[in-house]
């Protein structure tokens, strides 16, 4: 089994990759696989709310690491 790589650990301050326009990828690519396209503005903020979820972790996360 590998070493799991996510959520990164500490949360970078300013993480120049988290933007905009990954969010506009990732709904790309679940509306290519046939999921219905994020067309709604609070759609598109869960999304990068989970992506953020997923990358960094919650907020107790970092702690329950150390």
């Amino acid at each position: 089994m590998t070493t799991r790589q996510y959520p990164i650990q500490p949360v970078p301050e300013d993480d120049s990759r988290f933007t905009f326009g990954l969010t506009v990828d990732v709904a790309a690519v679940l509306e290519q696989h046939g999921y219905p396209k994020v067309a709604n503005g609070l759609d598109f903020v869960d999304l990068q709310q989970s992506l953020f979820q997923f990358l960094y972790g919650g907020a107790g996360d970092q702690e329950a690491m150390s």
